[in-house]
């Protein structure tokens, strides 16, 4: 961790007080560590949260089907796929601090050119990059997390997912103000990269630097050699989980304003209160498993997950539908955080490895989720394609009840 010099408090402090004058301000400089690691978790998911409330608009802007909308929207996670070989590299020669300062910052930027997208081809190439920046973004960002943890003696880990979340409630408020002001995509994308460039400034400095870190050694567990099947399980069922958190993020504003039809500004109500509940259920993950059981959490987790979309099935109209979406935000917030917990508690993998086993699968559930939405609402409707993601949440509660390695 990046030190102090404190001699200079022997000269003007009896010894008795040096210790705990050190003690006090260790803290302070290490919360303002955290601080600042919090908030460059709150700037990209305000980025993302900025553009998921703003898809129907551009949806209606460009003229777009559904099936139109999931094709384009696959470009995204498309970006993030094709940057995953090279972003941890680059992190690891470069260094966390320097990669997510740069990556944050053109995150934002290629955000703003979204706004000013005319064509599909345009919002495509935007939406490329724009996942290519995410991925980098996450990967360093996720390190700082780890790396902040490690100055720490309790966890602390949730506290920096939780502020992802909290930053998609924050876009999502502010998405009602901007809609609500008329305010068009591009120039409300503008005030996300304003906001983002004022966290770097003001943050940059208490960014860990990863060299002050030491490294792991080199793990030489090979998956392929000694294959761990529970691994796969817990990416599967972290899959289903992510394909269900995706179609929220890309498709609840369009649920809401084609299904649900509501008026103006309330578009976004969907996604925001779905955003309200993922990140409280986040902050309070580690309370429900320290108090009920992994098994028992995931479990009900799954059922809360389809409860909510066939709730919005069978029951389009705002305020069942608003409630609806809160379910599965709760039920989302629990799966993750608690998979990823198991998988690097792993007594046969490396954490490493372990974590990039689980990820790995469950990514392709983000990927695959939100465009298969479109191509199935095309052929039927977006009921019923919501419906059939449902069944995710059920996949979820049958394999945690007969899988072993959940207690």
């Amino acid at each position: 961790m990046p030190l102090i010099d404190y001699s200079f408090l022997e000269r003007i402090l009896p010894k008795a007080k040096i210790k705990k004058k050190f003690r006090n301000k260790k803290r302070s400089y290490l919360n303002r560590v955290r601080l600042a690691t919090a908030l460059f978790f709150f700037g990209m998911g305000f980025c993302f949260a900025t553009w998921a409330s703003r898809i129907p608009d551009i949806k209606s802007m460009l003229q777009l089907s559904e099936a139109g909308l999931g094709t384009l929207l696959f470009a995204l996670p498309a970006g993030q796929l094709s940057a995953m070989p090279f972003s941890g590299r680059t992190v690891t020669k470069y260094g966390s601090r320097k990669v997510l300062i740069i990556a944050l910052l053109l995150y934002s930027f290629f955000l703003t050119l979204l706004g000013l997208a005319s064509a599909k081809w345009q919002l495509a190439a935007g939406l490329y990059i724009f996942g290519v920046c995410g991925n980098f973004c996450n990967i360093a960002v996720n390190t700082q997390g780890v790396h902040t943890q490690q100055l720490f003696d309790k966890p602390i880990m949730g506290s920096f997912h939780g502020s992802w979340s909290l930053a998609g409630f924050c876009g999502a408020l502010v998405s009602l103000l901007m809609l609500s002001l008329k305010f068009t995509p591009y120039h409300h994308f503008l005030v996300a990269f304003v906001l983002v460039i004022i966290i770097v400034l003001t943050n940059y400095k208490f960014i860990i630097a990863t060299k002050v870190i030491k490294t792991e050694k080199k793990e030489s567990y090979s998956f392929r050699k000694n294959p761990d099947t529970s691994l796969i399980w817990l990416g599967i069922i972290a899959f289903c989980c992510m394909a269900s958190e995706g179609i929220m993020f890309d498709w609840s504003g369009v649920y809401f304003k084609e299904i649900v039809k509501v008026p103006g500004a309330l578009v976004v109500l969907g996604y925001t209160s779905f955003m309200i509940s993922m990140a409280s259920g986040r902050f309070l993950s580690d309370v429900f498993v320290a108090k009920y059981g992994v098994k028992k959490v995931l479990i009900t987790s799954g059922i809360v997950i389809s409860a909510g979309l066939y709730m919005a099935v069978l029951l389009p109209y705002l305020i069942p539908c608003t409630f609806a979406f809160m379910l599965v935000g709760f039920g989302v917030s629990n799966v993750i955080p608690t998979v990823i917990s198991i998988a690097g508690n792993n007594e046969n993998v490396p954490t490493g490895i372990a974590l990039t086993i689980v990820s790995s699968i469950s990514f392709l559930g983000f990927l695959i989720g939100p465009p298969l939405i479109g191509f199935i609402a095309e052929l039927t409707s977006l009921k019923y394609s919501f419906a059939i993601i449902g069944v995710f949440g059920v996949f979820i509660s049958v394999l945690v009840s007969r899988l072993k390695i959940f207690k």
